[in-house]
């Protein structure tokens, strides 16, 4: 059993030493089913990349935004407590603060990968 609190503190002290300014760590990984706490610096961005056949964002710590398409739109701003549905566009992650997220995947379902 993970404990979310001390996955985000551990994450967020590994990312505000760390040089590419984030960490992640796999909580559960059960079948086709990954979570995953993800912890940016603020000012760092996860690099476009493509979405799996579902996926959940559940920001546990500050804000984030979900850009599509190099940053000519975005999915939206996500901010603490709040979960989302992630796009099926090749995305990328900007974090507008220090913060921490859960990310719910879906993966390995024969289904190809969006983007």
């Amino acid at each position: 059993m993970a404990n979310l609190t001390d996955a985000v503190e551990s994450n967020l002290t590994q990312a505000l030493a760390a040089d590419n300014g984030r960490s992640a760590e796999l909580l559960a990984h059960d079948g086709v089913l990954r979570q995953t706490v993800v912890a940016l610096r603020s000012g760092t961005r996860l690099q476009e990349h493509n979405s799996p056949p579902a996926a959940t964002l559940q920001v546990l710590r500050g804000s984030l935004r979900v850009e599509i398409e190099d940053a000519k739109d975005e999915q939206g701003t996500f901010h603490e407590n709040e979960l989302w549905t992630l796009t099926h566009e090749r995305h990328s992650v900007l974090a507008l603060e220090d913060c921490a997220f859960l990310l719910t995947t879906v993966t390995s379902t024969g289904e190809p990968s969006h983007g």
